[in-house]
């Protein structure tokens, strides 16, 4: 399975960006995916995930109230709508998928792309 996303770009703070990633396989829609981001000099953090059918999601609490992970089946698609962006979002950000269950670690999952780049601006 390839993942690739997409959709970063520069913003200033409190605007909004969507992050697509696509799959390269129709058989994603049986995997759970999520979103992590690694900002310069940092570790590799855990955003979103969200469950093979959807039902499920779960959010850092950095994040939550702010971020909207989803999915569109038919397209092998997944999003991330960040609304009320701020600097500390500045980040690189990656699209990742499991075959089992998703979690909070990067080790938990078994397909990643190469990120794309999101600047919060103040």
């Amino acid at each position: 399975v390839q993942l690739q996303a997409s959709g970063g770009g520069l913003v200033q703070a409190g605007e909004s960006l969507r992050l697509s990633c696509a799959a390269s396989e129709r058989t994603i829609g049986a995997f759970d995916m999520g979103w992590f981001r690694q900002a310069p000099g940092k570790e590799r953090d855990f955003v979103a995930a969200i469950s093979s059918r959807g039902g499920s999601t779960y959010y850092a609490d950095s994040v939550k109230g702010r971020f909207t992970i989803s999915r569109e089946y038919g397209k092998n698609m997944m999003y991330l709508q960040m609304n009320s962006l701020k600097p500390e979002d500045t980040a690189v950000y990656y699209c990742v998928a499991t075959r089992g269950r998703y979690g909070s670690r990067w080790s938990s999952y078994d397909y990643w792309g190469q990120g794309t780049q999101v600047t919060v601006s103040s």
